[in-house]
């Protein structure tokens, strides 16, 4: 885990490691940000047959279910127990920034070596900002692989629009921890839906003055909070240590009444000194030019300013949500054999480390943590296990709350109550 929140923007779309420093703060804010790649159209060219480039979109998440958005499967074409001979072609859906073809910028390019290393071109790669442009994009084309964010990834699968996956042909995913590989989010009970890619974590960051925890975000003003109805879930995370009598477990699945407690907490201080941040840019601006005290971000953001000499604090000992952008089969892929190939290379240490130094968001591969990766990969400390353990990673909000007993608000609730406090 913009993001759509439902304008879901990817750390990606700010930019990697590789090309920004990103922002170069000083005392007036920020003094030289650079465009981010996937901060707006990227129209380069690229040789013929390059694939097209999504244009931007905005607006909610309305959460309407998208169609499968796939082709028929060529007879006898499905892979078993290896993958079969390249059928040439493939078409992927994913955000801005996780899929780079050199586009961007010249050497930023993992697509190239896999269309030379396979035999697959790739003749599509449609990249949006948001799951509402991605559940569209499904809605009316036609895919391969998709990567969609946790809160689309649950409904996809429901729905019946990906395809299940045999891990078995999938070469790294044993290198991926056990902790990932289960997540809720890509899986229904004991069938895999998603592989694991990026992963982040949602913090609470602040410059001076000092506060007693992430509850402070809610307290106090004036602050930056993403824009997202999954935000809902950061606010139930600090009731769920402030007011243990809600008995609130997992902050993604909230009865009614813990949902009422929620969104009761974040409207408390809403007003004009709390910013909904869309772009990762604007909530860099913000704390860089002391517009707001405390903000919701990422860990990449904090390393941001470290490095910039205007180190920031995080409550380091607080639980965080966090969220998996995954890999996905459409349910009936053109070309199957390709898609698996694909998922072979997205998984793959050496992809991962591009994708990672990249995005700034952590590889769920951690052989991947070595040389441009390293950086990242401390920052999200994601060979902890431990630590691992402690993020609750975003799933998609549903009645029975996540296949229990219970009865819970689904996702279109929470979008409802988020609209109400942001409109």
């Amino acid at each position: 885990m913009g993001r759509d929140r439902l304008r879901r923007v990817r750390l990606g779309a700010v930019a990697g490691a590789g090309l920004l420093t990103l922002a170069v703060c000083t005392t007036a804010g920020v003094a030289d940000a650079r465009p981010e790649p996937g901060g707006v159209p990227v129209v380069a060219a690229r040789p013929s047959g390059a694939p097209a480039t999504a244009s931007p979109a905005t607006g909610p998440d309305s959460g309407r279910s998208p169609g499968t958005g796939t082709s028929p499967t060529p007879a006898g074409s499905t892979p078993t127990a290896s993958i079969g001979a390249s059928e040439g072609t493939l078409r992927v859906l994913t955000f801005q920034g996780h899929v780079e073809y050199g586009g961007t910028l010249q050497g930023v390019n993992w697509v190239t070596q896999f269309e030379e290393k396979t035999g697959c071109r790739v003749v599509t790669l449609d990249r949006v900002r948001s799951a509402e442009e991605m559940a569209a994009k499904l809605d009316g084309g036609s895919y391969d692989v998709v990567s969609p964010p946790p809160e689309l990834a649950g409904l996809l699968a429901a729905e019946g629009a990906v395809a299940p996956v045999d891990t078995s042909l999938v070469e790294a995913y044993d290198e991926i921890p056990e902790r990932l590989r289960e997540l809720p989010a890509l899986r229904r009970g004991e069938t895999v839906y998603g592989v694991p890619y990026l992963w982040g974590v949602n913090q609470t960051l602040y410059g001076e003055g000092r506060y007693d925890g992430p509850g402070a975000l809610y307290e106090t003003g004036p602050v930056a909070i993403r824009n997202t109805p999954l935000s809902i879930a950061d606010a139930a995370l600090v009731l769920r240590e402030t007011e243990p009598g809600l008995g609130i477990e997992d902050p993604f699945q909230l009865t009614p009444a813990q949902l009422d407690a929620a969104e009761k907490l974040l409207a408390g201080r809403d007003g004009a000194d709390r910013i909904y941040w869309d772009d990762s840019i604007e909530v860099i601006r913000a704390m860089a030019g002391g517009s707001v005290r405390l903000a919701q971000a990422w860990p990449y953001h904090a390393d941001l300013f470290k490095r910039a000499g205007r180190p920031v604090r995080t409550f380091d000992k607080a639980p965080v949500t966090g969220w998996m952008d995954s890999w996905m089969l459409a349910a009936r892929p053109a070309s199957p054999n390709c898609a698996y190939k694909w998922l072979n290379w997205v998984t793959s240490a050496d992809t991962q480390r591009s994708a990672a130094a990249w995005t700034g968001l952590a590889p769920a591969n951690t052989e991947a943590c070595t040389g441009r990766a390293r950086s990242v990969c401390d920052l999200y400390r994601a060979e902890d296990a431990a630590r691992l353990g402690e993020v609750f990673f975003a799933v998609r909000p549903a009645r029975d709350c996540g296949g229990g007993n219970g009865e819970c608000t689904d996702y279109a609730d929470w979008v409802s109550r988020w609209k109400k406090l942001v409109d």
